[in-house]
């Protein structure tokens, strides 16, 4: 799944570390989807929305759109 969690912490000035505590997710989490090693469970996902204030398809989106 392809996502702008990379830019979107870059543009806050947030480390890995920090999203990863504002996510209650390990660092390894974060890092892991950055890379699109791993999707984010749907809870996880809505957390990230909520968190950066945006609507979930703005952040992750389909690799196939």
């Amino acid at each position: 799944m392809k996502n702008r969690l990379k830019v979107l912490r870059a543009e806050r000035d947030w480390t890995q570390a920090d999203l990863a505590n504002a996510l209650d997710v390990s660092r390894q989490s974060v890092n892991a989807i950055e890379k699109e090693k791993f999707d984010p469970s749907l809870p996880l996902a809505f957390k990230c929305a909520r968190l950066f204030g945006m609507p979930i398809e703005e952040i992750f989106s389909d690799e196939a759109t």
